[in-house]
């Protein structure tokens, strides 16, 4: 089973990715944690990446590109996956197809996740982060028991430069310019399927596994 999963920040796919990984027993595979852990490690391709993050602009192509070709081509994703934040633009669209048909893999289905955009900007801003374990929290939805502290392990939280009021609503801005495209592509393939993402999570997981049964799995 070969999924792509799309959404804006913050709408959720990290949550639903999780519980697609426990259902399906597939790897998640985020273009962002990638990204993120580039950054973190302070590499060249780290460097570069967080300047384009921190302004909201997406990393350039021939980066994302190519982590996603390395990423696909792993064994443990020889029996499925979910693609997490690529493609964003039908450019890399069409770079996907290109490295599937390499790999000798179709896609089985595309599920978006869709939530309104100021609903998405409060879910954002609020999330907070351990800088020593990574977990995630959110000021409304998932606090923490001690303001400012890790409930795991004590270290301290922060808010991360693209999480940031003006930098959501240039992601977002940006996400709608370059992924609207997106639904026409893949709508034409025959492998979109809609998910109202402002729904309580376990109905939303509800209809991403009603769209799974829906979909086309020749590959497995």
């Amino acid at each position: 089973m070969y999924i792509l999963l799309m959404g804006p920040p913050g709408a959720g796919k990290g949550t639903q990715a999780e519980r697609m990984i426990e259902e399906y027993k597939i790897p998640h595979i985020s273009t962002g944690d990638m990204f993120r852990a580039a950054v973190k490690k302070g590499t060249e391709l780290g460097k570069e990446a967080k300047r384009y993050m921190d302004s909201g602009q997406l990393v350039p192509d021939a980066v994302t590109i190519g982590i996603v070709r390395e990423s696909l081509a792993n064994p443990e994703c020889k029996n499925g996956f979910i693609l997490d934040g690529f493609p964003r633009t039908l450019e890399q669209a069409q770079a996907l197809d290109a490295i599937l048909a390499d790999l000798g893999i179709k896609l089985s289905g595309v599920i978006n996740i869709s939530v309104a955009d100021e609903k998405l900007v409060g879910r954002v801003t609020g999330r907070r982060i351990c800088k020593n374990c990574g977990s995630t929290y959110h000021v409304e939805f998932n606090p923490v028991k001690v303001d400012g502290i890790c409930d795991k392990c004590t270290g301290a939280l922060y808010q991360r430069d693209d999480d940031k009021e003006s930098t959501v609503m240039k992601r977002l801005e940006v996400y709608h310019e370059q992924t609207r495209p997106l639904i026409e592509y893949y709508t034409q393939q025959g492998v979109y399927f809609a998910i109202k993402g402002d729904q309580p999570i376990d109905k939303v997981f509800s209809d991403i596994n009603s769209s799974i049964k829906g979909m086309n799995h020749d590959n497995n």
